[in-house]
This record gives structure tokens, sequence and C-alpha cells, in this order.
């Protein structure tokens, strides 16, 4: 069982910047895939970035240029920076863990932006 714990939301105006940290359980994180996905109220939760357990990133296309994902191994830790946020990054925002074929989501955090 990984157990995985998002944190850092909130509420930003647009235009700003937050960093959301996703920790994840097990002694062999390095070999996790890890995920960022995000559902907005009324729609169905989209992938947002993604990074493999060698360090390759992908991106949705509305982020790219704007959220930047990153690992620390040594921290069991994945982020993601965001910056220009605008209000149609709010969302809850799910970080996933994929681990020999098994999903393991985290509860979410909230991110709003709103002036």
């Amino acid at each position: 069982q990984v157990h995985v714990a998002e944190s850092g939301g909130g509420r930003v105006q647009p235009g700003g910047s937050l960093r959301l940290s996703c920790f994840a359980s097990g002694s062999i994180f390095n070999t996790y895939a890890m995920g960022w996905y995000r559902q907005a109220p009324g729609k169905q939760r989209e992938l947002v970035a993604e990074i493999t357990s060698v360090g390759s990133t992908n991106y949705v296309d509305s982020v790219k240029g704007r959220f930047t994902i990153s690992r620390d191994n040594a921290k069991n830790t994945v982020y993601l920076q965001m910056n220009s946020l605008t209000p149609e990054d709010t969302a809850v925002y799910f970080c996933n863990a994929y681990v020999y074929g098994m999903n393991y989501w985290g509860r979410g955090t909230l991110v709003t932006v709103s002036s």
C-alpha cells in the first residue's frame, strides 16, 4: 500500500503562483511514475502533468510554459510549480502514484484562483 498526500493548495490572485507538494510512501519511490491531476467543478478529472521514474515529463497543453513538475527522490516528494495562474486553473488537484500497475491517489488539495 502506498500512501499519497498533497499539500500547498490555497487561494491566489490571477497571475500569482503556488507550489504543490505530494509525498508518497515507500522505499522505492524512485521507481514510481507520478502525476498531478485536477478536477474543476462540473468537469471530469484531467491529467495536468506527469513525471516518470527517470524524470521525463509531460504536460497538458493548457499549462505548458506555466507549470513545472519535478521530483526529489530523497524526500519521496513530487512538486508542481504553478505560475501565471488564471481562474481556469481553479480545481481540486490530486496527486497520483503509479506503482507496478497500481494507481494510488491522494485526497486532493484545493486551488482557487480569484481576485
